[in-house]
């Protein structure tokens, strides 16, 4: 059987890494979406304080599959 999905848009971020920014987006949606199948990151930002990296952000799509 062919499936289906839905994507949506996310920006997560971190202080630590890009890593930790993209898991914590996919735990955080998980909560309150069913069936995330895949992630797809869009693009890599931070953001800078005092010259050094204070953030991570990462816009990514996670694709959800219709029941």
């Amino acid at each position: 059987m062919d499936h289906v999905f839905k994507h949506i848009e996310l920006v997560g971020t971190s202080s630590q890494s890009i890593e930790k920014a993209v898991n914590g987006a996919i735990e955080k949606a998980s909560k309150t979406l069913r069936n995330i199948e895949w992630f797809e990151i869009l693009s890599t930002r931070g953001k800078v304080e005092n010259g050094k990296v204070a953030e991570y952000q990462v816009i990514m799509k996670i694709g959800i599959k219709l029941e």
